[in-house]
This record gives C-alpha cells, structure tokens and sequence, in this order.
C-alpha cells in the first residue's frame, strides 16, 4: 500500500493526472473492436463486434465530434479536463480515428471475409460473379431494385440534393452520348427499404459455399440502366455523416414537445462532419462531393471496403449458421423469489427483491405495472419512462390502468438521445389514454428509473417501489446487464412520492429517508462516502471502494479518488467505457485499479461498495460519475440494506474483478491491456458473463425457503 500524502503535497486536479475523455471513449471502442478480432470468440460473434464498433463511431460522430466543431465555431476558450482545447481535441480525435477505421476494414478484410469464406460463406464483388450469379443479380435489379431508385442529376437547373445523415448514396460522372463533352455529376442514395444483403441461389443443397452480395454493389453494377442517354464514366459509393445533436432552448419553447418535433427534422440535414468514400473513387468526383458539402481533408475517410459496417449485424442474423456463434444459456431465468407466485405484491410484501438482468428476466417488472394495471387495489401508478421499447408492453399497461380509472402519472423525457421521435409517439399516446404525462424539468434530462405502485390494503394504504438502474425497455433488458430493487419498505415509498412530487410539482422535500438524488444531493453523497473512507483510512480502519460504472469523468469525484488513494484507501473501479481517471501515479493513483469488461452484454449496472471501516454500504444507481449524470439530469442513487441482497451484489462485483476472459485492465500510461489467458489455466479461467447465466440457471431450479429468500452460489475468486 502506498505511503500515505498530505493533499498540500499534489495539486489532484493537475490536467496531467488525467485522459481526455474523447480519447478514452476511443479506447472503450477499440475495446469492442478487439472483441472482433479475438479468435476465441466465434466467427459471427467477431462480425457482430465489428458491426458495434461501427455504429458506435456514429453515434460518436453525430454528437460527440459535432459537439468539438461546434465548440471551435464559437471560439470556445475553456480547456478540458486533461488541459486541451477543443481544436486540439480534434485533430487528436480525427487522428486517432483514420487509425480505427483502417484497423476495422483490416480486420474485416484480412481476417473475418476469409475466415467466412472457410466457412462456407462468400461475400461477392460484382465483378467477381459468374454468368449465371450475374444473370440473377440483374434480374433481380429490375425486378425489385430499379422501380424503388430515384436518381438525382445535378446542373444549372437542379442544385445538388440533400444529402440525409449516415445514408448511403453512389456518386456518378455522365457523359452524353451525342452532344457536347461536357461532365455532369448525378447521385442517387441506396434505398434503406430494401435488404442490404442479397443471398444468391446456389440451385441446389449441394452447394457447399453459400454467396451474398451487397445492395450497392447490385446497383453499381447496373449504374447505366438509371441513365439511358449517358455513359457513365465513373461511378462510387460515398456516406455522409452529420451534426446530429439538438439545439434545444427550452426556456424559449412554447411548447416542447413541438420544438423536439421540429429539432428531430433537422438532425438529418446538420453540418457534414464525415465523409466515407471508396478507395479508388475518381479524384473529380470526390472534389465534386467534398466541395458541396464543405468537408476538410482529414473528415474524409478512404474504405478499403463496404461502407458503414453496421449491415454486419443483419448478416449476423443469417440461418444456417448458429454453429459460429456463441452457444448461450437459455435466455433470462424466472427470478426465484416469484417461482409458482401468481402475486407480486404479496411476494414483495415479504422483503425487498434483487433482481439481475438480464440474468434474470424482466418479465417480473412487465408483470408488476400490469398487475397493477388490473389490481381493484391499486389507487395510483406512477413511473419514469426514459428509453422504451418499440411495442412496449408496459406503455400498453399504464394505458389500461388510466382506463381502468387509476390515477397514472408517467414522466416520459423526450429529451433521450435518439429517442426523441419514439417518446413524441409514446407520450401522445399515454395523453390520449388519460394518462398524467409530464416533461420533466426544464434544463435537466430525468434519467431515474422509478416506479411507484399506490395500493389499499387491510391495514392501509401501502407503496410498493422499483428502483433500477437500466431503462423500463423490455428489449435491451435481454442485451443490457443491470439490477433492479422491489421494495415496499415504508421509508422507500415515502421518498418515491417525494421524487415524484418534486417532479410534477417542483415541491422539494425538507428531507430525504433512503434516496439520494441529482442534481441537487447526489454529487455531495458520492463525495461524502468517499471522503468517509479516507477518514477510516486515516484512522487505520478497513477502507475499500468498489464502483462499477458505464464512464466516470468527473472531475471534483475523480480528484477525491486521487486524495483517498493517497492515503491508503484501496479502489477497485470497473468502468464499461469513459474513464478520465489515471491509475498509477505515484503518490496519486497507486491504490487504484480500473479494469472494463466488454462482452456479449452491455455492462449498464452502477453498483456502488463503501467498506465504511468494516460496517460495509452497498449502492445502486442510474447515474454515472460525470458532470451530466451528477448536475444536469435527475437521477438516483438508493441503498442496498438486506443482508442477503447485498450478499447477491458483493457476489457480482467479486465475480467481475476477478474476470480473465473479457476483462481489459488499464496499466500506468493509460492504455488498456487484456488479461493475458495464455498464462491461467483453463480451470481457473473467468468469463463473469457466462458465470452469470450459469447461476441464474441454477438459481431459477432453488424454491424459497423460510430462512433462505435468495441462493447465491459459492465460488472462489
């Protein structure tokens, strides 16, 4: 353990102690992408990663880069948290983005389109087909493709056309057949209505190589049939990406569900930010192609390959081939505590329930706001809706508890990143059903994932609460690891009305029991606890933090850190993505470790350990430890109290620390390495993932006993 410093001795805010956070991002997605490259994965599981990786960088793009070109546009003086200025942001940025995507398409050229090809699966260039393949391609062309295309000319009388964000598009240069010499440009966008991937007939169960070829290829290859009068010189495909992140004055909106509405439209025709075109495009076309969208050189992006690799995840869906991919357990486990219970209210009424997810199933949480939904019982419900899914089940079920003459209040953000038009859609609804639907608080994002359940019973009236730390999404709760809390402990449902009269009222409690919340407590509860073991630390007592996170960049939370370390106190820190923080600095950061687990799921869960001098406090969360999550979003940090549920949470954090297969731990300069299997055993190697549903699975067959409300496993690590 390091020699304990006094804090005179480090300035811990020094920009030096810390990673720029676009950069750290960068990291967390070479992380996925080495997941594509690791050959003990299987095949379609590589090409899956691949496909993240991608759509990752989108997203990225559209608002994290558009946000640095914003910043530098504004003049925008301030330095970030590792001491750079927006315009130094991004030309690190764009640098180290070119090597990302060159490493992506060596990757899917090198490695997985030969591994494929092995396999019995070959991606076709159209120059590559043979008469027959060919004959089908085309009739195809004319028969499906042809009919769906507009191509659009460009010329003194017809301006180039908008470009929609991250659509793919193929550029030409014509020549008329009879007439003047003159070059003109055309383009015209590959429709997204039809299949990316076209598999051709083999004609016959013989075949041994399946054959697919991609859309854009079909058309390139009958380019000349869209302009009969002309010879098409030249013809490539190009991706244009653009500022996509909403300029939202909501003091000035009269209304704001109509302002989103209209912001939504313009996120297809922001600022072009990136351009990807094909290695070997004609250099007068791609002039003609930058100079109207006005990008710079390093914005444009050179592809040995097909554009936008996000079609991956269609062809990972192909049949024929769940040999190369991974063999899971059989998808989410009933939690136990509601085995052979056909009420979840009375189930609840013995003792708070930990629910792990997506381990374990969610239906219990589908379930609970349906019960209520039809529960004579049940007076009020009440919920937060951040990200929903597209046919939500639980939409449907506060629906049928407003007709069923229940007072439903439901939050429903329509500020969610690129769930704007989905939550319009949702809240209309929700409206029309006679539902209480609010918009949360001007300037925050209401991130919190609560639920509140009012119902009368023999001795009164009584409150049942879910508490979680993922979204009320029925879909990505089978891809998104995450722990949810059902409770109706008396405290709980005290603070759960409070939250949501503060949230529909403004009415600020004088206190709170259990919940901490943001933006106004939750940052100076994370700092408390922290400083707490720093005392312990100092007093020569047991001083421990565990925190496992999606992204911490806070810069007054990570300088705690920084202090605590130095005075002995032990951090473990398991971060999904963003991690500012620096782990071996002498005299700063030495009793810190920061490992990310990139895997099968998401990791989303926030779970929180305070060793408190040996009397231990377990947290959840819906926040982060960033400034967005902790000062510009409602969001709620709760306690974990029963012995045995904290038992189920130390459990999970044990089992990811002490992961070997998909763990990447960070080493003194920064950089993430994995950990080294080679040099463990295959008995003692840990995959925490596939530990997980391999417990959930055994847990699902353990009934309840009077003594005995949870099973958790015994297991050495």
């Amino acid at each position: 353990m390091a020699k304990n410093k006094s804090k005179k001795e480090f300035d811990f805010e020094d920009p030096k102690y810390y990673i720029n956070r676009e950069l750290s991002w960068l990291q967390f997605n070479e992380r996925v992408l080495s997941e594509a490259e690791d050959k003990d994965n299987p095949l379609f599981e590589r090409l899956k990663f691949l496909s993240i990786s991608a759509s990752n960088l989108d997203e990225f793009f559209m608002v994290r880069v558009a946000s640095l070109k914003d910043m530098i546009n504004a003049d925008y003086k301030k330095l970030d948290i590792a001491g750079m200025t927006a315009k130094e942001q991004l030309t690190e940025v764009l640098s180290t983005v070119h090597s990302f995507v060159d490493e992506q398409y060596r990757i899917y050229n090198k490695e997985l389109v030969p591994d494929l090809l092995s396999k019995g699966l070959m991606i076709c260039r159209a120059e590559d087909l043979n008469a027959k393949d060919g004959e089908y391609v085309d009739r195809y062309f004319e028969e499906f493709v042809y009919p769906v295309l507009t191509p659009m000319a460009v010329d003194s009388s017809r301006p180039f056309p908008l470009i929609r964000n991250k659509t793919l598009n193929i550029a030409a240069l014509l020549k008329k057949k009879e007439g003047k010499d003159d070059v003109d440009f055309a383009t015209v966008q590959v429709p997204d209505v039809l299949p990316r991937i076209l598999e051709i007939p083999g004609g016959g169960k013989e075949r041994e190589v399946r054959k697919v070829i991609f859309l854009e290829e079909i058309i390139q290859r009958n380019v000349d049939k869209l302009f009969l009068n002309y010879d098409v010189i030249t013809s490539s495909p190009y991706r244009v990406g653009r500022n996509a992140d909403l300029s939202i004055d909501e003091d000035e909106a009269e209304d704001l569900l109509k302002e989103i509405e209209k912001q939504i439209k313009r996120r297809q025709w922001g600022q072009a930010i990136r351009l990807e075109v094909a290695t070997g495009i004609n250099r007068r076309l791609l002039k003609l192609i930058v100079d109207e969208l006005g990008v710079e050189e390093n914005e444009i992006y050179d592809i040995d390959g097909p554009l936008d690799l996000t079609f991956l995840m269609k062809m990972y869906k192909l049949e024929g081939f769940d040999d190369l991919k991974e063999h899971r357990y059989k998808g989410p486990q009933p939690v136990p505590e509601f085995i052979g219970q056909d009420n979840l209210f009375d189930v609840i009424s013995k003792g708070d329930i930990l629910m792990h997810h997506p381990y374990e199933t969610f239906e219990n949480v589908v379930k609970f706001v349906e019960d209520a939904a039809v529960d004579p019982d049940v007076l009020a419900i009440k919920q937060t809706l951040y990200r929903v899914s597209g046919n939500s089940p639980i939409i449907a079920a506060l629906a049928k508890a407003a007709d069923n003459g229940k007072q439903v209040t439901v939050l429903v953000e329509l500020k969610a990143r690129f769930d704007e038009e989905n939550n319009i859609v949702w809240a209309k609804m929700l409206e029309k059903a006679g539902c209480h639907v609010i918009y949360g608080l001007v300037g925050l994002k209401t991130h919190c994932k609560i639920t509140l359940v009012v119902r009368r019973e023999e001795d009164g009236i009584k409150r049942y609460v879910h508490l979680a730390t993922g979204n009320y999404n029925d879909s990505t709760a089978k891809q998104y690891t995450d722990v949810g809390l059902f409770t109706c402990a008396p405290a709980f449902g005290e603070d759960a009305t409070a939250v949501f009269n503060m949230l529909s009222g403004y009415s600020e409690p004088l206190g709170w029991n259990k919940l901490s919340l943001a933006p106004l407590w939750l940052k100076d509860r994370v700092l408390d606890l922290i400083k707490r073991e720093e005392d312990h630390a100092l007093n020569g007592e047991p001083a421990h933090i565990v925190a496992k996170m999606n992204s911490i960049c806070h810069k007054e939370v990570i300088a705690e850190l920084y202090k605590a370390s130095s005075m002995g106190v032990k951090i473990d820190l398991i971060v999904r993505g963003i991690c500012c923080l620096r782990t071996g600095i002498p005299g700063v950061s030495e009793n810190i470790s920061v490992r990310s687990i990139v895997g099968n799921y998401l990791e989303h869960s926030r779970i929180f350990y305070f060793e408190n001098g040996g009397s231990p406090e377990y947290y959840c969360s819906s926040a982060d430890w960033m400034p967005r999550n902790l000062e510009r979003r409602v969001e709620i940090l709760f306690p974990v109290e029963n012995d045995k549920l904290r038992k189920k949470l130390r459990h999970i954090l044990d089992v990811e620390l002490a992961d070997t297969d998909k763990a990447h731990v960070m080493n003194d300069k920064g950089v993430y390495v994995k950990v080294d299997c080679q040099k463990i055993d295959a008995s003692d190697r840990i995959n925490s993932q596939k530990v997980f549903g391999e417990e959930a699975a055994k847990n699902s067959k353990v009934m309840n006993s009077q003594n005995s409300r949870v099973f958790i496993p015994e297991m050495k690590v």
